[in-house]
């Protein structure tokens, strides 16, 4: 039994069971013992990979966006470039060395990384060595003035409350204990006007709260302040119903309850609900759409070509392998299961991406 588990089961003895949000916070968050507290899960070695650890080219992709993004802006001398979730830094970097070509770019930016995992701050430290960023560890501190954000693989890590439908109505779905004492799944009745919503017996309603706090808060910054926000998840064009909990351990799903804090526990996203909660805090919206329409869009194919030119035969298979992964249908990729979105300042045009135009290839 890990630490948590057993630390879990003594408050749900004590307190009651917890909702699926508060299990959430505290199996990834809890100040000691949290998945993201305690370790590094990135990469070959840890329990998944992402985007930018796959190619450098997703990294220099989303630079030159931004770049494109702050020119929009009408280059302001001064603004933010801010990440949220940074990871070990890896798309921060490939950010900063694509944009080293944009004219003026460097000298107005400042870094800032939205992160509470100390074993992260580490790892981006090393990695962004020299950059000198500033780290926050919450998204309003890290908000000041115009700003571009960025945001990868962030939304599904946030806690999220889930309910059932039975033939009595809705049930919030908690996390309690069972007979012989150990977690387990349970459901509580909830007040007659909590949900109205028509469903079947069985379904799922997911309740994300935290992901739709950040979307607004970053949303209605950018309406006031200026600049553009972009937010790249798994998850689901439309909202619906169905329950999308789940925990990975190197690179394998296992039992969401079985290893608190040494599994990751992820949501997928609704794309639609966060488009709805950005435009509603006066944003204007870009998307969603997938991630191998944006990539394609943005000149990964070119890219991809101008890399393998200067490769060798390893290298170049490399590189084909990544430009795969990133934009295949399926499980064999990322391509149509990851879905890319963007809020920006209404005065500001439809951004690249999102209107099939493809930025011009930079070396």
């Amino acid at each position: 039994m890990t630490t948590l588990k057993a630390e879990l089961i003594r408050l749900i003895r004590d307190e009651g069971p917890l909702p699926i949000s508060r299990f959430m916070a505290l199996a990834l968050g809890h100040p000691r013992h949290g998945y993201y507290m305690t370790r590094d899960p990135f990469g070959q070695e840890g329990d998944f990979t992402t985007a930018p650890e796959i190619s450098q080219m997703f990294g220099e992709l989303i630079g030159l966006w931004s770049a494109h993004l702050w020119q929009a802006m009408g280059t302001p001398a001064r603004f933010r470039l801010v990440e949220l979730g940074p990871g070990r830094g890896t798309l921060m970097a490939d950010v900063l060395r694509a944009t080293r070509i944009v004219p003026g770019f460097h000298a107005a930016l400042s870094v800032h990384l939205v992160e509470t995992s100390p074993v992260l701050r580490a790892k981006q430290a090393a990695t962004l060595s020299g950059t000198e960023p500033v780290w926050h560890d919450t998204v309003a501190t890290a908000l000041d003035g115009p700003a571009i954000v960025l945001a990868n693989e962030l939304l599904d890590a946030l806690p999220l409350d889930q309910f059932v439908m039975t033939a009595e109505g809705w049930h919030e779905r908690l996390v309690g204990l069972d007979d012989h004492g150990g977690l387990a799944f349970g459901l509580a009745l909830v007040g007659e006007d909590s949900l109205k919503i028509a469903a079947p017996a069985g379904s799922v309603f997911e309740q994300p709260f935290a992901a739709l706090d950040v979307v607004a808060e970053v949303a209605r910054h950018l309406a006031n302040a200026g600049g553009g926000a972009l937010f790249i998840d798994y998850g689901s064009m439309h909202s619906g119903l169905g329950d999308t909990l789940q925990a990975m351990k190197r690179h394998a799903f296992v039992d969401p309850l079985a290893e608190p804090g040494e599994a990751d526990l992820t949501v997928h996203v609704d794309f639609e609900r966060m488009g709805q909660a950005a435009l509603k805090a006066g944003a204007a919206l870009h998307g969603p759409a997938t991630q191998r329409d944006f990539l394609l869009a943005l000149g990964l194919a070119q890219r991809a070509q101008t890399l393998s030119q200067k490769a060798d035969t390893a290298q170049r298979q490399a590189i084909s392998d990544a430009f795969d992964r990133l934009i295949a249908p399926g499980e064999a990729g990322m391509g149509d299961l990851f879905k890319v979105v963007a809020f920006s300042h209404p005065a500001l045009p439809l951004l690249p991406g999102f209107d099939l135009h493809r930025l011009p290839e930079q070396g």
